[in-house]
């Protein structure tokens, strides 16, 4: 069995910069003790950012997954959803810096459509970040045909979206599809009639936590 990066591959540039940086540090301003210290605290906090750990998704039918590590801040109703157009709630979990920042698929099902989205970079815990922020929106379709749309959306701090998939995609519960830099949101717009599992203000871990359940499955 091949070895997996326990770092997110589109971090590994970051990480060597930040440790070349500190180590020209080390060797070139060696009379400022301090400044070498926060140097390299930045490189280890850059490797803790881009952490990719495995995680174990629970195999529960019709269970939605969170896909994102955070906390989540807006569970409300909508009347259209990215992609589908269908009224559906929306569920938001807002990333800080700290958090795991690689992205999960929430459910099992083929990615049928894709939306990339220029705009601001304003505080991704706000609601209106959903709408006027930089986001890639996915359209996930279950295999009952069920369309569950989610997104990512960029923050205060965070200036690239990451989306590994493609429109064709057959994705499964907890399998990574991208992360986000520094900072974000994701948006899951659950069916009217899901049952929302966890609250305002909870904390979610990306592939474990289910927060919310859909009928129909088996």
């Amino acid at each position: 069995m091949a070895l997996r990066s326990p770092v997110a591959s589109e971090g590994i540039p970051f990480i060597v910069l930040f440790i070349s940086i500190a180590g020209l540090g080390t060797i070139f301003i060696e009379s400022l003790p301090i400044i070498n210290v926060a140097l390299w605290i930045l490189a280890g906090w850059c490797i803790w950012f881009f952490r990719d750990p495995d995680r174990e998704t629970p195999k529960i039918p019709g269970g939605v997954i969170a896909p994102a590590d955070g906390r989540v801040v807006a569970i409300e109703e909508v009347t259209a959803a990215p992609l589908s157009g269908e009224p559906a709630r929306k569920f938001s979990i807002f990333m800080n810096v700290f958090n795991v920042h690689v992205n999960r698929s929430p459910m099992a099902g083929k990615i049928t459509d894709l939306a990339y989205h220029q705009g601001r970079f304003v505080n991704a815990a706000l609601d209106k970040a959903s709408i006027e922020n930089e986001r890639m929106e996915i359209l996930l379709t279950l295999e009952n045909g069920v369309k569950l749309p989610f997104v990512q959306v960029a923050g205060l701090v965070a200036r690239r979206i990451v989306c590994r998939s493609t429109v064709g995609d057959n994705m499964e519960p907890g399998e990574r599809f991208g992360l986000i830099r520094f900072g974000s949101r994701v948006d899951v717009y659950l069916p009217l009639e899901a049952e929302v599992k966890m609250g305002l203000g909870d904390t979610t871990i990306a592939g474990e936590s289910v927060i919310a359940q859909l009928e129909g499955f088996s």
